[in-house]
C-alpha cells in the first residue's frame, strides 16, 4: 500500500506568495517536503466568501495542513475607496476558511497577516506584541480591522477547541507573479509597470507621492522558504513577523531609483508630491525571527528587483496587469 502524503492546501496558490511556495516546494534541492502533496488553490476553484464552496475544496482534498494566502487586496488607493468591501470579502474568506479548518481537523492553520494591521501611532520599530495598540491608519482600516481578527480568532480556537491556527506578519513583498496593474497594485509592480512604459514610450517616470516614506520589502521567494520552516517547526499561536532586518528599510524615491536602474530607464524621474504618502513609516523588528533563525540569509532588495523587472519586461503580455 502507498505510504499516505499529507496533504497541504495553498489557499492564494496562484498569486505572488502562493506562486513563489509552488516554486520553493517543486525544487528538486527542497527535501524537506517530499513526503507532502501540495494543491494550490486558484479563484477558480471555488469561492472562499461562500462557506459551502468553501466546505466543498476541504470535502475534496481533506488538507492536513493549510497554509492561508487569499485576500481581497490592493494598494493604497484602492484601500482608501473600498473599506466596506474589504472588510466583507476577507472577513468571509478568513472566517470560512478558519471553520472548515476547525471542522476538518486540520493540524496546522498559519494566515498571512500584512504591516498594516499595526497601530498608527506607535513606537518604532513595531513588534508582535503590538497589534492591537490602537487603531490602525485610516487609510487601509477596512482591511486591517480583518485581518487584526485572524489573530484573535486564532487564540480564541486555540482556547476553545485546541485548534493549532497561527499567523505570519510580512512586511512589503514582491517578486515575480505579482498584480503589476497600473492603479489597483502595490508599490513596486506598479513602479515598475510605470517604469517599463516610461522606457517604451519615452516619457517621465511619474511617481505618486513624495519619496520620502520608509519601507521594508521581503522577496517573494525569501518569505515562502519562511512560510515552509514556520510549517515545520514554528509551534506558537502568537503571530511572527517575517521582515529583512531593520537596516534594510528604503525610502520609495530610493526604490524608484533602483527600478529605474534595473529597468536602464534613461528617462526623468518625477515625483508628484500632490499625491497621498499614506503612512511615512512602519518599521518592523524581526528580532523573533532572528531569535529562532539567526542564519537565514535574505535576498538583497536589488537582486530581488533585477529579478523581478527581468521576469515582468520576458513575460509582459501574460503578467497580471
Amino acid at each position: 500500500m502507498a505510504e499516505h502524503k499529507s496533504v497541504v492546501l495553498v489557499t492564494g496558490g496562484s498569486g505572488l506568495v502562493g506562486m513563489a511556495l509552488k516554486e520553493v516546494v517543486e525544487d528538486p534541492a527542497n527535501t524537506d517536503n517530499a513526503g507532502q502533496s501540495w494543491v494550490f488553490l486558484r479563484s477558480s476553484d471555488g469561492d472562499l466568501r461562500d462557506a459551502a464552496a468553501t466546505r466543498a475544496i476541504f470535502e475534496r482534498y481533506r488538507p492536513d495542513y493549510v497554509i492561508h494566502l487569499a485576500a481581497f487586496v490592493g494598494g493604497l488607493f484602492r484601500n482608501m475607496k473600498y473599506k466596506v468591501e474589504f472588510w466583507k470579502h476577507n472577513v468571509a474568506m478568513n472566517e470560512n476558511v478558519m471553520t472548515c479548518c476547525h471542522e476538518f481537523k486540520v493540524k496546522k492553520l498559519i494566515s498571512c497577516l500584512s504591516t498594516c494591521i499595526f497601530p498608527d501611532r506607535t513606537t518604532y520599530p513595531i513588534d508582535e506584541t503590538m497589534i492591537h495598540n490602537g487603531p490602525p491608519h485610516f487609510s487601509n482600516e477596512g482591511y486591517a480591522y480583518a485581518k487584526r481578527m485572524i489573530d484573535v480568532l486564532n487564540r480564541c480556537y486555540a482556547e476553545e477547541y485546541g485548534c493549532n491556527f497561527t499567523s505570519v506578519i510580512p512586511t512589503n513583498i514582491f517578486g515575480k507573479f505579482d498584480n503589476f496593474h497600473l492603479e489597483d497594485s502595490h508599490v513596486i509592480p506598479g513602479l515598475i509597470h510605470k517604469c517599463y512604459l516610461a522606457k517604451v514610450n519615452g516619457t517621465p517616470l511619474v511617481v505618486s507621492g513624495s519619496g520620502k516614506p520608509l519601507r521594508q520589502f521581503i522577496y517573494a521567494k525569501d518569505l515562502a522558504k519562511l512560510i515552509l520552516w514556520v510549517l515545520g517547526h514554528y509551534e506558537s499561536v502568537d503571530p511572527i513577523i517575517l521582515s529583512v532586518d531593520e537596516q534594510d528599510e528604503v525610502s520609495i524615491g530610493e526604490l524608484a531609483q533602483m527600478i529605474v536602474d534595473a529597468m536602464q530607464f534613461n528617462g526623468e524621474l518625477v515625483f508628484d508630491a500632490s499625491k497621498a504618502d499614506g503612512q511615512y513609516k512602519k518599521t518592523a523588528s524581526n528580532r523573533k525571527l532572528r531569535s529562532l533563525l539567526p542564519d537565514f540569509q535574505f535576498t538583497s532588495i536589488r537582486e530581488g528587483l533585477k529579478e523581478t523587472v527581468e521576469w515582468f519586461v520576458a513575460n509582459y503580455d501574460s503578467a497580471r496587469k
